[in-house]
């Protein structure tokens, strides 16, 4: 039951604060008033979003609570809208909560049935809902699950021939390409390491060259080389002390040179031998052409191509996986099919139990509602195929409005005032276990004359069993509420607020005649409809 509710800056509503009786309460007002906004902080509590510029102009926040009682246990509600980032909070008994704890809550606090809900009894995959609310969930569940592995797995496997189909395609290609690296063998950085090797043996082989060269200029080819004529000069340079003493220091000198040239040829022998790297640097030269080559064919890079011969090996690899994989899933769906029929056969039959009773159930409903007695309701049940090879039964509302007509669907011939009566008899049945509010707005659209008075009645009733909250522009339904509210409009220092007062007796007497026209025929059917309650 909704005990207090309470709205700060929604849209034109400043600070309104509403307590509801346990049974039948009623809401009236003008059109353009904010009933429905009133209705709008309900879902926005309870879970439904609402934009930013629903704010009220200045203020930072929108604000809703309720008070909720259930099962013997209070639930108090708040939440919050900021206008600036458009985040709310959700609170329950003043702890931080999520929209989904709310959302899983409200079924059992509330049933919002609107004019807008009649567009649900014109879709047929509504019609099957109905059914499937009175099949345990477990069922229902079960069938959902294996119905949601059996569709992955079919996809899976649709994902796997169509990745075999682009393989089998380019498989040549990469079968081609795959033999011509392996001919050839690249590693990566081997472009590198031989340019690297080239330099090193030319620089080595240049080094080389100049210690012969300067072996033979010590020793000469064929003739006196410098180490000998150095020798020579230095032997006759002995005579020229005697000569001259200042000669002598020249002798010193050449004495130094020659024996400085003796460990240069010493340390230059003494260098390794020379080697013949023609034949490696042809080696590597043909190495070289060999990658310069393969890089031209695949127009790669070295390094590229080894990322292509990973490449093509984990693709052809795979290739052979996907058979495995396809293997393993074919199974599963093998099982999973069996299991689905069994379900799917259970919930078939579970509809087809339930139809026949949800239709009886319904047929009384709307006898009270004031469709003859005559009327029949059916759930035309038949195959709709789910996955392929498994047939499960969906329904379709049809009924015989009166006696002699054919059997019709409902969502083709009934009119906006039986659309109303068939969303209100079935919240009735809807609602008869947990017994939530059930929030009517204007659900009795197209309803008129006689059959008003049987939509009041059974909301008499319902509001005896549990709270009901009312929405309507029918004097002859307002007049049976508990409590009666009026929304309104004013102006004040030049801004609109929606306002919302219970009223009094003679308050409500003036509504009510404003309601039947506001005429001395209205105050006089006023009169008569509180007389008669």
């Amino acid at each position: 039951m909704l005990e207090l509710l309470r709205i700060r800056n929604l849209a034109l509503i400043q600070d309104l604060e509403i307590e509801f009786d346990p049974g039948l309460n009623v809401l009236t007002g003008e059109s353009g008033a904010g009933k429905s906004f009133i209705l709008r902080a309900l879902d926005f509590i309870l879970g439904e979003k609402l934009q930013t510029n629903h704010v009220r102009p200045g203020a930072d926040k929108a604000v809703v609570e309720a008070i909720f009682h259930l099962e013997g246990q209070e639930y108090v509600l708040r939440r919050e809208l900021n206008s600036a980032t458009g985040r709310s909070r959700v609170y329950i008994n003043d702890d931080l909560s999520s929209q989904a704890k709310i959302r899983a809550l409200r079924p059992s606090l509330i049933i919002h049935t609107s004019q807008h809900g009649q567009q649900q009894l014109l879709n047929p995959n509504f019609h099957t809902r109905l059914l499937d609310g009175d099949i345990p969930r477990e069922l229902l569940g079960t069938k959902e699950d294996l119905l949601s592995r059996y569709k992955d797995i079919l996809r899976r496997l649709e994902q796997l021939d169509q990745s075999t189909q682009d393989l089998d395609a380019k498989r040549e290609l990469l079968e081609y390409q795959q033999q011509q690296i392996d001919q050839v063998g690249p590693e990566r950085g081997e472009e590198e390491q031989l340019l690297e090797r080239k330099t090193t043996l030319r620089e080595q082989a240049a080094s080389q060259q100049a210690v012969q060269n300067c072996l033979e200029i010590l020793n000469g080819a064929g003739q006196p080389g410098a180490l000998d004529l150095a020798g020579d000069l230095q032997r006759a340079s002995q005579s020229l002390q005697s000569i001259n003493e200042g000669l002598g220091e020249h002798a010193q000198h050449l004495q130094e040179w020659y024996e400085y040239l003796k460990e240069l040829e010493t340390e230059l022998r003494s260098q390794p031998l020379p080697f013949d790297s023609t034949q490696e640097l042809e080696g590597i030269e043909a190495r070289l052409w060999e990658l310069a080559q393969l890089q031209r064919r695949l127009n790669r890079n070295l390094d590229q191509i080894c990322d292509l011969h990973e490449e093509i090996e984990a693709t052809l690899s795979h290739r052979d996986q996907i058979g495995l994989e396809r293997q393993q899933l074919e199974r599963q769906s093998q099982e999973i099919h069996a299991e689905l029929i069994q379900a799917v056969q259970e919930v078939n039959a579970a509809r087809e139990h339930t139809a026949s009773r949800l239709a009886e159930q319904l047929r009384q409903e709307l006898v009270q509602l004031g469709f003859a007695e005559e009327i029949q309701i059916f759930f035309a049940l038949h195959d709709h195929e789910v996955a392929p090879g498994i047939w499960e039964k969906r329904a379709r509302l049809q009924w015989v409005p009166n006696p002699g007509q054919p059997v019709q669907a409902l969502d083709e011939i009934a009119s906006g005032g039986e659309l109303s009566r068939f969303l209100l008899g079935l919240v009735c049945l809807q609602s008869t276990r947990e017994l939530p509010t059930l929030l009517f707005d204007e659900v009795d659209a197209g309803v008129g004359g006689v059959t008003l008075n049987s939509v009041g009645q059974r909301l008499t009733e319902l509001s005896r069993r549990q709270q009901v909250v009312l929405i309507s522009h029918w004097p002859q339904l307002a007049s049976r509420g508990q409590r009666h509210f009026q929304v309104a409009k004013e102006i004040v220092d030049g801004e609109t607020f929606t306002t919302c007062h219970e009223l009094d007796a003679q308050a409500r007497f003036d509504e009510l005649a404003r309601m039947a026209g506001g005429d001395e025929q209205g105050l006089a059917f006023a009169q008569q409809l509180l007389h008669n309650q």
